[in-house]
Parts: C-alpha cells; structure tokens; sequence
C-alpha cells in the first residue's frame, strides 16, 4: 500500500477554486487506486516551525559540521519532522491560489522548511546540485484570477508555476503535472468554464497517476 500527499495551500477552503478541483482530483484518484492511502496537510493548520532562533542556528551547525546544543536539537527535530512526512510519501498532490503572481506565504515557509541540503538535495563540486526527491510523481492545480498562459501576454508574471517548478526539479522531480485554473475573476460563466476544464483535466489524470 502507497500514498498520496496532498498539500493545501489555500486559507478559503469551501470557496476556493484550487480545493474544489484538488477534491475533485482525489475522489477520482480513489477510485482508481483503492489501494493508496492519501494523507492532507493543511498548511493553515500545520504547525511549521520558523526558521529563526535555534532552527536557523541548527542549520548552519549542520552546514560547518558543528555539533547541535541541545536547543538547537530539539528545534532541528521539527524541521525533520516535516522533511520526513514529506519525503515517505509515493505521490503528491498541490493545490495553490496565486498571490500576488506568486504562492501563498504559508507554502513558501513550508517550501524554505522541506528544501534543506542533505535531506531534500545534495551538492558536491563535482556533479553540482543533486535532488533526492526522486522517481515521485507530482501535480500541482494552480488557480489564478487572471489567465498567465502561452499567448496571453502575461507569461511574464506567472511567478506561481515558474516557482514551484523550479523548487520541484531542484530537489529531484521529473514527473511534473500541471492542472490550470484560470482565469476566475470576471463573469460568472468565465469562472464556470474555468472550472469545467480543470474539472475535466483533472478526472482524465488522475488514474494515469
């Protein structure tokens, strides 16, 4: 038995357009894998560690191969947790709204937790930078009030799945899916079609996954 992560990243919750269609996802999935299992993290409910204080210090102690005080132990054991929740898992799941053409905070301070040298990447002079996150498949549904995709003239502000792409192939993703959910803002059918084609993306996907 394997499982899916799915993390959520949107504080709207019944009225959020990228949850509606991750759940939309996940029922399918479901049905066409009864043999997984599919854990949620809740990012506005997920308690994620600062990186300030004895959590900062306990990441450069690691980086100049220092010993930890025991402060500085037990904070590092949060980060680890987090890194290890994330790393057992077979599959992943991503729903996320754009914020100012970017992500929402709480999945960037999640992102600056999880992306830690050693445990999510390695480097070395000779190969350069190595992900460890590997042979994982991952999709990610963006909702974005605004349409950012080929031909709309606003490719450039698209930070959101230039991002998160750039962070998934970093730490070692190759299987990369992506479910679009755009544009949201303006007339109510505009939305609804939106909808409707991410709905259906994400029902065609979700048991080839």
């Amino acid at each position: 038995m394997g499982q899916l992560l799915y993390i959520e990243a949107s504080p709207r919750k019944k009225r959020s357009t990228s949850i509606e269609v991750a759940h939309t996802f996940l029922e399918a999935y479901r049905q066409s894998h009864p043999n997984m299992t599919v854990e949620t993290i809740d990012l506005w409910q997920k308690n994620i560690p600062e990186f300030n204080g004895d959590v900062i210090d306990s990441k450069y102690a690691i980086m100049h191969k220092q010993s930890h005080t025991e402060a500085q132990r037990k904070a590092w054991h949060a980060v680890e947790e987090i890194i290890h929740e994330f790393k057992q898992a077979d599959c992943y799941l991503f729903s996320l709204p754009m914020w100012n053409f970017g992500i929402p905070y709480k999945l960037k301070q999640y992102i600056d937790v999880l992306v830690q040298p050693s445990y999510t990447f390695k480097y070395s002079p000779e190969t350069g930078y190595q992900g460890l996150v590997v042979g994982k498949p991952v999709t990610v549904i963006y909702s974005r009030g605004g349409a950012y995709g080929s031909g709309t003239g606003s490719e450039s502000l698209d930070l959101q799945k230039t991002y998160m792409e750039t962070i998934l192939k970093f730490i070692g993703f190759t299987d990369i899916h992506s479910i679009f959910i755009e544009p949201t803002m303006g007339p109510p059918e505009v939305k609804e079609q939106a909808m409707k084609k991410a709905k259906e993306e994400a029902l065609k996907m979700a048991p080839q996954f």
